[in-house]
């Protein structure tokens, strides 16, 4: 215990206080000998990190309770790593500093329910680097984390359509190596859809603007030349 105090930069009191909050899981023992590893040694620093953004030890608890009880990499990549996605894998600290003030246990949880986040030993691992970015990108632009993962779980039911779409298509007319040879087509697909579906949303966003303007003509206005 002197040890890991010394090694982590803190006190042996403060590291009993972290273990009675289980804050750290316990020791594996042998007779009456208490052995921590590197594992306690990278929550001890992941605490301070956390501690140092404005995180309670309450909050910290709830997040090392939803990081140990999340799913684990191998239930989150499958039977194999996304092929054409790029995991990355992430410290806590690192995560929390990508979304500043976002990373709470709800938020958590409910990435690792939608498949974006696995736990493999002290990392936390996304399973997609575009995806990461985005979300981080969107709430940086202000829009809640919450947010974002509604809107991602509403996103994750409309590109499964479109993958079953696609597919059904392809299969009609060829084989499992069609498919994914063209999967590059659909994907160009979905991506110009997408943009001219934007385009229209912002032309009825432009056009209700214009017709809620205090300068639009008013039929009705008595005084309208």
């Amino acid at each position: 215990m002197e040890e890991l105090a010394r090694l982590a930069g803190i006190t042996v009191r403060t590291l009993r206080f972290y273990r009675e909050r289980k804050l750290i899981p316990p020791p594996r023992r042998e007779g009456r000998i208490a052995w921590y590893d590197d594992h306690h040694l990278a929550r001890l620093r992941t605490i301070a990190a956390l501690l140092e953004r404005g995180h309670t030890l309450n909050g910290i608890a709830e997040l090392a309770d939803a990081f140990d009880h999340g799913r684990g990499v191998g239930d989150l990549l499958g039977y194999g790593p996304p092929t054409e996605e790029t995991p990355v894998r992430l410290t806590p600290e690192e995560l929390a500093a990508r979304f500043e003030g976002e990373v709470t246990p709800e938020n958590l949880a409910a990435a690792m329910d939608l498949g974006y986040l696995g736990t493999d030993g002290d990392e936390i691992v996304h399973i997609s680097h575009r995806l990461l970015d985005v979300s981080s990108a969107l709430v940086r632009e202000g829009i809640p984390l919450a947010e974002v993962l509604k809107a991602g779980a509403r996103v994750r039911e409309h590109a499964d359509a479109l993958a079953d779409l696609f597919a059904e298509m392809v299969l009609r007319h060829g084989t499992e190596p069609d498919l994914q040879r063209l999967r590059p087509l659909a994907r160009n697909v979905v991506a110009a859809e997408l943009s001219l579906a934007l385009d229209r949303r912002m032309r009825r966003q432009d056009s209700s603007n214009s017709s809620h303007s205090p300068n639009s003509s008013d039929p009705s206005d008595p005084y309208r030349s």
